[in-house]
């Protein structure tokens, strides 16, 4: 694997493991009065639930009419503000998905692992906060005699490579010399590996009952990465702005409230299976998606494309800029794996416009410091030196 490649892996980490650092409260209720009733009201554990992905889950959830339980360690929403408190139909259990481990590392007498989850029976649990094998075995192993069916997230980087273009779930996946091992590695070398034997132990605690889902890039409202953030918030800065590669170069991505709803459907329908969670229905082109940046933003920027090739010559090779990559070399199906088969399971996805307007409208909505997190980093990027080469290359 190059350096290159192991840089992305390490990007694409977040995509799962990302807490959310904003979000208003009254527009999530206004989109839960929008979603119809479940036909049967379901019991559901989110193992997680209050970072980034989780929150969008919980509000569809509560949305279809259905009761949830968050088990975590309760660190999480001290960062994110979304413990869920005062909601009827939440309950909260504490714990750490490591059975050797107490919820609060320096206080023995926090919960211990999974010691609040004994006894009690749900619907379905959806997993977003399992990146070990042993401790995923360990809660699918536990909750097998009382729950029906298993939702684990999982990453698109599960798969082995990207070399090829349009692949989907019948694709290798990434395998590990050692496969006990419970550290990321180097650059996250050992992310992908990881989620693939994480499938595999919850399938193996509970065969037939469980929907592996591979989501790529998750973006919208209350993405703390600032990837996809990056492009809505750099074309409302106005200006001359860098447009990398082809505006034909592909592209997949979905948003955090697509899939959190989907996650709740796949619930209500027992669904099972190998999923490729990327959307749009169809793959964007890179051009469509920057152009509906620009639209979306204040200051209306002039858009100069710079192909693949010279941005490697002059500081920005692939990866160095959020989101893009040029469908070439290992790189050529990063953005194009089919989702045939989690749209039959009913997957949709909002157009790309308005997930720009939102995020940048919750980007607008942050505390100046947080803005200017994202801001500094647009401003050290190689954007401006590109820019000036390409200029005086072009005379």
């Amino acid at each position: 694997m190059t350096t290159t490649r192991r840089k992305f892996i390490q990007q694409s980490i977040a995509a799962g493991a990302a807490v959310s650092l904003g979000g208003g409260i009254s527009a999530r209720a206004l989109a839960r009065a929008a979603q119809g009733q479940a036909a049967k009201p379901l019991h559901i554990l989110i193992l997680g639930g209050t970072g980034f992905l989780g929150p969008a889950t919980v509000d569809a959830a509560l949305a279809r009419g259905h009761t949830l339980t968050l088990f975590n360690r309760g660190r999480t929403e001290k960062r994110t503000g979304k413990d869920f408190k005062g909601e009827e139909r939440v309950t909260r259990l504490f714990g750490n998905r490591d059975p050797l481990k107490h919820s609060v590392d320096e206080d023995p007498t926090s919960p211990k692992g999974l010691t609040q989850l004994e006894g009690k029976s749900f619907d379905a649990v959806i997993d977003n906060s399992g990146y070990y094998p042993r401790m995923v075995r360990a809660s699918a192993t536990l909750l097998a005699p009382s729950v029906k069916h298993y939702v684990y997230i999982s990453s698109i980087s599960a798969y082995a490579d990207t070399l090829t273009p349009n692949n989907d779930e019948s694709a290798p996946v990434a395998r590990l010399d050692d496969p006990t091992v419970e550290t990321m590695g180097e650059e996250m070398k050992n992310y992908g590996g990881l989620k693939a034997l994480c499938e595999e132990a919850a399938e193996a605690a509970m065969p037939g009952r469980v929907a592996n889902v591979r989501p790529g890039y998750i973006v919208g409202p209350g993405d703390p990465t600032d990837r996809f953030t990056h492009w809505p918030v750099r074309a409302d800065m106005g200006g001359t702005m860098l447009a990398p590669g082809s505006p034909d170069d592909p592209l997949r991505f979905i948003d955090v409230r697509d899939l959190g709803a989907w996650l709740v459907r796949i619930v209500e329908d027992t669904t099972t299976g190998l999923f490729n969670a990327c959307g749009p229905e169809t793959r964007a082109r890179w051009g469509d998606v920057l152009q509906a940046c620009v639209d979306a933003s204040s200051n209306k920027p002039e858009l100069v494309w710079v192909d693949a090739k010279f941005l490697a010559e002059h500081g920005a090779p692939p990866g160095s800029l959020p989101i893009w990559l040029p469908p070439e070399g290992e790189f050529a199906g990063f953005h194009t794996w089919k989702n045939d088969r989690a749209r039959k399971a009913g997957l949709s996805f909002r157009p790309t416009a308005d997930i720009c307007r939102d995020t940048l409208a919750w980007f607008k909505s942050l505390p100046p410091e947080r803005q200017k997190r994202l801001h500094d980093r647009i401003a050290a990027s190689p954007e401006k030196a590109v820019l000036e080469a390409w200029k005086a290359a072009k005379g």
